[in-house]
């Protein structure tokens, strides 16, 4: 399958003005994630403080965690849900939301997503203050929901999407690596369980280079203390990332998402494999990072890139019946090699908010899209799959959104949670 792939300079901007409205409009923040999770399993709750916005009841992950490696397979999805305080069954989030859009409608997301990024002075840690308050603010937004925060780590794309020669830039890498112990240390500050998604579309542009991350030159021992054992190289930065992980903040999980470029796809899985992401704690699934009716419309206004022959199979719109390609059985059948080849439970993440409509295209906040109608009717195919959780966000500001799929994420979450999908 073909994602399509962007620079997110101005999604980086927009984040920037929302980490200072947040300050302004919410001082106190929302305190932390004690409590208990009860038997609580809705997205929708009427128990939200009227003074502060927050839930009255927070979560709380176990205080230890048997490694992941340790359980046979097929516990592993339970297992992830259960650090990270969540019931046992398949989890439903957003990204790139405001908390007040989230609020407004008293939902009450698994998981919260969002991007941090930027390598140097104008990087996420400096977008708030102190040093890497833009983490903490997350979490506490995250806390006011119940919700897992999760962390999309696109410090890679610095200087550019696919620009991989901030791999051999020494003061870049350590700058880089300087951000992830921020990041890890704020989750430790934090004291919750986390969840972290590393590097979009790196892994694939890396493999592009060379289909041995070992043989892949990165730098890794002498601009970060933490690994200076590890040899300088793309596979080292993987299990550098992981051990970061597990030194600063051992409640953070962490994942590695497949790019699922065409001309890599094939020999995808077992690079996967030579870097090491095994041992991380789940992979990162995608399926498209725009509406498909935004692919139909050829829209390009706003960076929204979406000019792309819609002749190519894999930008048309999903058969739900499953029966024409490409259609949701076909993708099903690609997680689950993932999830079964490394191990690992899948968080689907950046699924299309789009609303299902007969008529291709649509307009800009207003595309269509079926993917969120049929994830959420048919979860146990996620679940068989080896899913986890899936989290709907819009890849682009022009995209479907919250604010804009009249009450779509509302309505079928609500249905889905009436009946929902149980981890095995």
């Amino acid at each position: 399958m073909t994602l399509l792939r962007h620079p997110h300079s101005l999604l980086f901007a927009l984040l920037r003005v929302g980490a200072v409205l947040i300050i302004m409009v919410f001082p106190m923040g929302c305190g932390g994630g004690g409590g208990s999770t009860g038997s609580a399993s809705s997205l929708l709750s009427t128990t939200i403080n009227s003074n502060t916005g927050c839930v009255a009841v927070g979560r709380t992950s176990p205080a230890t965690v048997t490694p992941f490696n340790q359980l046979p397979v097929a516990k592993r999805q339970a297992a992830l849900a259960q650090a990270l305080g969540k019931p046992q069954r398949l989890l439903v989030g957003l990204g790139a939301v405001e908390k007040t859009s989230v609020q407004k409608q008293s939902l009450l997301p698994d998981i919260f997503d969002t991007y941090i990024g930027g390598v140097g002075a104008d990087s996420w840690p400096y977008w708030n203050s102190p040093t890497g308050e833009y983490a903490q603010m997350h979490a506490r937004n995250a806390d006011c929901f119940g919700s897992v925060p999760m962390f999309t780590l696109y410090q890679m794309a610095s200087r550019g999407d696919g620009n991989m020669t901030v791999l051999y830039d020494f003061a870049f890498m350590q700058g880089y690596w300087d951000n992830v112990r921020i990041l890890f240390n704020q989750l430790q500050i934090y004291g919750n369980s986390a969840l972290v998604n590393v590097e979009p579309d790196f892994w694939g542009y890396a493999q592009r280079i060379s289909t041995d991350p070992n043989k892949h030159f990165a730098h890794v021992s002498l601009v970060n203390p933490d690994c200076s054992d590890m040899k300088d190289s793309v596979a080292s930065v993987a299990g550098c990332l992981i051990r970061m992980a597990r030194k600063y903040a051992p409640k953070a999980y962490v994942g590695f998402p497949p790019a699922q470029f065409d001309d890599i796809a094939a020999n995808e899985l077992n690079y996967f494999k030579l870097l090491g992401v095994d041992k991380a704690d789940f992979v990162v699934t995608q399926t498209l990072d725009r509406d498909i009716g935004c692919i139909e419309a050829a829209y390009t206004s706003s960076g929204a890139n979406c000019s792309r022959p819609i002749s190519a199979n894999s930008l048309k719109i999903w058969d739900e019946t499953n029966v024409t390609s490409p259609n949701f059985t076909e993708h099903f059948a690609t997680a689950k090699s993932f999830s079964t080849g490394l191990g690992l439970p899948l968080i689907w993440w950046q699924t299309p908010m789009g609303v299902p409509s007969t008529a291709p295209g649509g307009t800009a906040l207003s595309f269509r899209d079926n993917r969120m109608r049929y994830f959420l009717s048919h979860a146990s195919e996620l679940v068989n799959a080896g899913g986890v959780g899936v989290v709907f966000s819009p890849g682009h500001v022009t995209q479907t959104n919250l604010n804009t799929d009249g009450g779509q994420f509302k309505t079928l979450s609500t249905a889905y949670l009436s009946k929902p999908a149980v981890l095995p």
